[in-house]
């Protein structure tokens, strides 16, 4: 499976599902804005069934000619080598290095004009060395941790978009998530979601300041 892009050649699997938010929960984040409200309602554990997965077809916001927000259903991964979804994760150093040079590689157009944000309750990652044991199957796999933003109902990943497509952007793993893998959306803070949509963007590859709840996740 091929999770990000790098001048087409190289990939990592990484943030492979997350929690989305419905549409009518993320218009009314959007309607709950600067009210003191909350928008949606607190769930302590998201139903799997509902996960967005690479090829999901989700609600994200993306910038309206007026400069506000709106909620737009973007399909989840852009095409490469006659696979509709295969790049699903886009990898900031990468995304820059592409934009300093201009309109070269996948992500120079998107990062400089389709920047945006995936509303989300959790995301997951695999570790890269725990297994256990398949209570469905049998057989070893993968631990699962889900991971979100403490005391949050929701929160924001940076995410890019272009013809109706969209990809998560990744960055260096920060002390929540580096015992479980290299690699992690680049998750927004309060307040961080106008410099990911402004020019300061590039000065949020750094999430140290960021902590994360991780748990781990039941193995069927």
């Amino acid at each position: 499976m091929v999770a990000d892009e790098q001048e087409g050649k190289e990939a990592e699997t990484v943030c492979v599902r997350f929690s989305p938010l419905t549409a009518e929960e993320a218009q009314a984040v959007l309607d709950a804005r600067g009210t003191g409200r909350h928008g949606i309602r607190f769930i302590e554990r998201p139903d799997p069934i509902h996960d967005a997965r690479p090829g999901s077809t989700v609600p994200l916001f993306v910038p309206d000619s007026a400069g506000s927000l709106k909620v737009a259903k973007l399909e989840w991964g852009f095409p490469l080598d006659g696979r509709p979804n295969a790049v699903f994760n886009t990898r900031i150093e990468s995304a820059l290095e592409q934009r300093r040079r201009g309109r070269r590689g996948m992500w120079a157009k998107a990062i400089a004009e389709g920047r945006c944000l995936v509303p989300v309750r959790a995301f997951y990652e695999s570790s890269a060395t725990e297994r256990v044991t398949s209570e469905k199957t049998g057989r070893p796999v993968r631990r699962q941790y889900r991971f979100h933003l403490p005391g949050a109902r929701a929160f924001l990943l940076a995410a890019v978009q272009q013809d109706g497509r969209f990809s998560i952007v990744t960055t260096e793993p920060n002390a929540s998530v580096a015992p479980i893998h290299d690699r992690m959306p680049l998750v927004l803070g309060p307040g961080e979601s106008s410099m990911w949509l402004g020019e300061g963007f590039a000065t949020l590859k750094e999430r140290g300041s960021v902590s994360l709840v991780c748990k781990p996740e039941r193995v069927d």
